[in-house]
């Protein structure tokens, strides 16, 4: 004889959603894990945070951490890369949605400088200079943050070239060299502990001209 079942545990069973591959993942858990991951990153290094740690400071189980990423490697990628777009949005890459091109230049400097001098960046930036971080690990920072930047600003200088407003043969090379300028000695100082991050004003003074610089380089004059 089947057993019947009870009211209660009809319920009980309804309200637990069959568990499996296609199940839909929890945004609001997803954006916890990442906030943490990079809170706990930044300020004590890939190796001495423990999927444990982000975890607990995401209000999480440690199984719902790997649900999410699969293992800390692609945990610290999609932190690396969460900061990058929170900071840099693609929308400033866009150049449908901009005006003219030196305010976009401006956008993306003040956008990038603040992103490499904010604290989380520095932290970041001295741990990949350490000897314990092997070398995969390095590649997976570039390409989740340096690496995604150059690419999506090479396309906006690409447009702005076919718009006859830039002259460059060389765009990833003119890439690297805006981004270069931007970081200048406020950003090596920095990582070397010599100086804080820089008042707005500075900060102002210093990416109007290498905004110049960069046009004076390129520019057409259109």
């Amino acid at each position: 004889m089947v057993s019947p079942v009870s009211p209660a545990s009809r319920v009980k069973s309804s309200e637990k959603p069959a568990s499996g591959p296609g199940r839909p993942k929890d945004l609001g858990k997803r954006a916890a894990i990442l906030d943490a991951a990079k809170r706990l990153f930044a300020r004590d290094g890939f190796a001495r945070v423990s999927m444990d740690q982000i975890a607990a400071e995401a209000g999480v189980s440690k199984l719902t951490v790997y649900s999410h990423f699969g293992d800390k490697e692609a945990l610290f990628t999609a932190a690396v890369q969460a900061k990058c777009e929170e900071m840099l949005p693609d929308d400033l890459f866009r150049l449908e949605l901009k005006g003219p091109l030196r305010d976009q230049l401006k956008m993306i400097a003040h956008a990038f400088f603040a992103l490499v001098t904010s604290e989380e960046a520095i932290s970041t930036h001295r741990m990949m200079l350490t000897d314990n971080i092997d070398d995969n690990l390095k590649r997976v920072f570039w390409e989740a943050g340096p690496q995604r930047t150059h690419e999506a600003f090479g396309s906006l200088l690409q447009a702005r070239i076919d718009r006859g407003e830039l002259d460059i043969a060389d765009v990833a090379r003119a890439s690297e060299q805006f981004f270069t300028l931007i970081k200048g000695e406020v950003h090596s100082r920095m990582m070397c502990g010599l100086c804080q991050r820089p008042v707005h004003r500075d900060a102002d003074t210093h990416i109007e001209a290498t905004v110049d610089m960069f046009l004076r380089a390129y520019g057409t004059g259109r």
